[in-house]
């Protein structure tokens, strides 16, 4: 997929606000890169490998009752890696300076994934469920209906605060 340069101007100007911050890559939940700005890190893998620990992170949080994904921290002996929910089908990815202020991370990986969400979401096509076809008409005796189980959406991510 061809990098966004919207969403490529974003990460830049991210990594100019974060001190500390050596890598941003935004992509899809299915893993596919969109944009990134990631020196010396192959940005396929990161994308790969952000995709699985999303899907660890959904399970996660559903099994427990947290809700939907929002953001995930991992922290290594070097650095950081932070992953926020960016719209319904795109994730923002940051790697960070173990010496990086978390609440500045935080904050600002927060903001670009809200914009970066807006960007994708918007350049998304808009589903529309198709219509079913129409069955022919039944003869014969009535059938009598059972109640419904109320349906839960299967949203992936939840930038909402």
């Amino acid at each position: 997929m061809a990098a966004e340069p919207e969403i490529l101007d974003e990460l830049r100007r991210l990594r100019s606000r974060v001190p500390h911050l050596t890598g941003a890559l935004a992509a899809s939940v299915d893993g596919l890169v969109i944009a990134q700005d990631t020196p010396g890190v192959e940005p396929e893998g990161m994308a790969a490998l952000t995709a699985a620990a999303l899907g660890v992170s959904l399970r996660l949080a559903d099994a427990t009752g947290q809700g939907d994904f929002r953001e995930l921290l991992v922290r290594g002996a070097y650095g950081y890696v932070s992953t926020y929910a960016a719209g319904r089908t795109a994730v923002l990815t940051l790697l960070a300076q173990d010496s990086v202020s978390i609440g500045r991370l935080h904050l600002e990986g927060r903001r670009a994934s809200a914009r970066i969400g807006e960007l994708v979401d918007s350049r998304a096509p808009v589903e529309t469920p198709a219509k079913p076809a129409r069955a022919p008409a039944r003869t014969g005796t009535p059938r009598t209906r059972t109640a419904r189980t109320p349906r839960t959406t299967n949203a992936r991510t939840s930038t909402e605060s």
